[in-house]
């Protein structure tokens, strides 16, 4: 088949898979050329690829929440042995493993919910759960099983945040919190750093599945609550965890 003819088929095929939210050049074909936060995820990975181990031989990678798989892509050509994408939208498990069948990879894809997971009966070297936390109406829920049964060393957490001086941000953290407030203590709740979640009964940016806003606070609350430990915050709303 001539090369063009190939473009124009593969150009149908990813047509034919609806709106992408993982901008990707597959073939020369960019998946989705007008994302509204530009190249996306390209420059959130830019930020996060520091962080992680340079060479990931030897090493079992589960990306939770996988949409399109472009973080399952990376990590395979980063040299992990076995690479598990779960997702719970067959749509976005089709486009992930059309890029995958593109890029020639060996990528293992499941249609998992990520209250599922125990069902795959492994642990990981590296979990990442990108852009998930803030579509559950279970957010801690979901931390709790990811400790329980898949996380085996790192997790990276990446979540929208939003109120307080410390959301978005990258340099400091937020102020600690005691280990305990009288029950007339009433101020701190006030306090804009102080941890909390925005829940949002109808929509947010349009979106019916976008339940809850942490602040980074409350984000990194939850997670060492949930049993990990903060190791780094390669890039503004993006956590770098170890099970504890």
């Amino acid at each position: 088949m001539p090369d063009h003819a190939r473009t124009d088929s593969l150009r149908q095929r990813i047509e034919a898979l609806g709106d992408w939210f993982h901008n990707m050049d597959l073939g020369g074909v960019q998946t989705a050329p007008d994302h509204f936060l530009g190249d996306y995820p390209a420059f959130q990975w830019e930020r996060l690829r520091p962080a992680l181990p340079a060479d990931l031989t030897g090493m079992r990678v589960l990306d939770i929440g996988c949409n399109a798989g472009f973080f399952s892509i990376q990590m395979k050509q980063l040299g992990a042995d076995q690479v598990v994408a779960v997702d719970h939208d067959p749509r976005y498990l089709a486009q992930a493993k059309l890029a995958a069948e593109v890029h020639d990879l060996d990528i293992s894809f499941r249609q998992l919910s990520v209250y599922d997971i125990g069902q795959l009966g492994a642990r990981f070297d590296i979990v990442l759960f990108m852009g998930v936390l803030y579509h559950l109406r279970h957010p801690l829920l979901a931390l709790d099983l990811i400790h329980e049964h898949v996380a085996d060393d790192l997790l990276v957490m990446q979540s929208m945040e939003r109120g307080g001086t410390a959301s978005g941000t990258v340099e400091g953290s937020p102020p600690e919190v005691a280990e305990d407030y009288d029950f007339r203590v009433l101020d701190v709740f006030d306090q804009p750093d102080f941890p909390r979640m925005h829940f949002i009964e109808h929509r947010y940016c349009g979106d019916p599945t976008n339940w809850w806003l942490p602040n980074r606070a409350c984000a990194e609350a939850m997670l060492r609550s949930a049993g990990f430990d903060i190791l780094a915050r390669p890039a503004a709303e993006i956590t770098l965890c170890r099970r504890r």
